[in-house]
């Protein structure tokens, strides 16, 4: 429907109406300027209830200035359209966005593009906004949120999907990006020459499976030692745990975690180990209250093996924290996973399943298993108001798989990463060490199982990971480097 000039609808009853904005930026911290924006627009009322990825992209129009972030969000509003757009213009003049020329350089852009299924031309509005059509830009983040609904009211037929998929190919892909912490390069999870992340293990307990008792914070020197040694063998981010999740291991209480992390993490944010503000650190944990204890102390990322199911807290703190979140794809409790490892066979299965330790599937069965499942977990971080540029996945080795499961999520990861609705979400990979490689090579010990291990980290670059998460931080450094050299360029 038409709006006539300077008419606007009433939605003065306070009934919902659904939005779609485009979010935008090319100047200083593109990401923390867009994220500004989305806190901003729920502080007034409009409630931002999901979000595409975030895509870096070339300038359109004016070529002489620096990429663009872009990236579109639904929400939810009860403002008519010419007042939200008045809401979404105060937000940029608050923000000291200053338009110096048309389509040149902002710190953020803040577009409607859809509002509800309406057609509105007005001098100040024109929605659909005009030459969504023609941007990839807008379509690309446009059609995470929406591919199967209609841009042009007019033209019921024509899928978002559609348009997307009539625009001649880009001279070069665009990629997503996933920050990770303040100053750091982000995630580039579709540029094919990105180089893979090497996150050492921390283990801050007695029990853990390979490393147990290892490291302790009583014992600072030795603990200062492991840190500055992770750093000079070429680990990019630290994974700081105080809670072993081996199956049969006793759960510790939350002040006796924090009393492990938290001394770790202060020491490698630091000077005792040669203290570097430019390393990551990720907090291994799935309960909320050490979560935000350890993002506070100085970690970046909080990697949780229950993506967020075992404590009903952790995805709205960690929205609120505003931290990028790995979820980690598991069934069940540590104590009970392996007893639900069972994948049935999906309809398209060519039966080649098999057994192990207890647990059964077909390959299919269980990549669609693992997707469906992980998706699950996204929707459910998405509505806890977690941004989707702010989530990484995990296929959860050895978590609810055994035996040669796990060498089937590494024989189809690139599946994974590729799965609709997962597209563009980064991965880590953590098979370091772990008893599926033990059992495969004969290796009893796991702190023996460092070329096994190196096979398995090789395979996780070939398949597409962002992150591989070791113990031996020297050797698999060597490994990702040769592994990039061959996969990614």
């Amino acid at each position: 429907m038409s709006l006539p000039h300077g008419k606007s609808r009433d939605v003065s009853q306070g009934r919902k109406r659904k939005a779609y904005i485009a979010l935008g930026s090319n100047l200083g911290d593109r990401v923390a300027w867009i994220e500004k924006a989305c806190r901003e627009m729920d502080a007034r009322g409009i409630h931002v209830t999901r979000t595409s990825s975030l895509w870096e992209t070339e300038p359109m129009y004016v070529l002489e200035q620096d990429k663009f972030v872009n990236g579109a969000c639904e929400v939810e509003t009860v403002l008519e359209p010419l007042a939200l757009l008045d809401q979404l213009q105060d937000i940029e003049n608050s923000l000291g966005r200053k338009k110096v020329i048309d389509k040149g350089p902002r710190n953020i852009d803040l577009d409607i593009l859809l509002y509800e299924d309406e057609k509105i031309d007005h001098p100040r509005l024109k929605v659909p906004h005009i030459g969504i059509a023609e941007r990839e830009f807008v379509l690309r983040p446009l059609a995470e949120l929406i591919p199967h609904r209609p841009i042009d009211p007019s033209r019921p037929w024509k899928l978002t999907q559609d348009y997307l998929n009539d625009l001649p190919p880009a001279s070069a892909p665009l990629t997503t990006l996933t920050p990770l912490g303040r100053g750091q390069p982000p995630l580039q999870a579709l540029n094919p020459a990105r180089k893979t992340h090497v996150m050492a293990i921390l283990n801050m307990t007695p029990d853990s499976f390979s490393d147990g008792g290892l490291h302790t914070p009583g014992d600072r020197s030795s603990l200062a030692e492991t840190i500055r040694a992770f750093l000079a063998a070429g680990a990019t981010m630290i994974d700081v745990g105080g809670q072993s999740t081996a199956p049969g291991k006793p759960e510790v209480s939350v002040d006796e975690e924090l009393s492990r992390v938290l001394p770790a993490i202060e020491m490698i944010r630091g000077d005792a180990a040669g203290g570097r503000r430019d390393v990551l650190i990720s907090v291994d944990t799935y309960r909320a209250s050490v979560a935000e204890a350890a993002v506070r102390a100085g970690a970046d990322i909080v990697n949780d093996v229950s993506a967020g199911a075992l404590d009903p807290d952790m995805l709205p703190t960690v929205a609120r924290l505003g931290t990028t979140v790995c979820l980690m794809h598991m069934r069940g409790t540590p104590a009970t996973m392996n007893k639900l490892a069972h994948y049935p066979a999906t309809a398209s299965s060519d039966g080649d399943g098999e057994k192990g330790g207890g647990g059964s599937s077909s390959s299919s069965g269980m990549i669609s298993a693992i997707a469906t499942e992980l998706s699950e977990r996204v929707a459910a971080a998405e509505a806890a108001g977690i941004r989707r540029w702010r989530i990484i996945l995990d296929p959860g080795l050895g978590f609810a798989k055994v035996g040669p499961q796990n060498i089937d999520v590494l024989r189809h990861l690139d599946e994974l990463r590729a799965w609709p609705g997962l597209q563009g979400l980064p991965w880590l990979v953590g098979s370091s060490r772990k008893s599926f490689i033990g059992h495969i090579t004969g290796v009893p010990s796991p702190a023996e199982r460092i070329w096994g291990t190196a096979a398995t980290v090789a395979a996780a670059v070939q398949g597409g990971a962002d992150i591989v998460r070791v113990h031996d931080v020297r050797e698999m450094a060597q490994v990702v480097t040769m592994a990039d050299a061959i996969w990614r360029y």
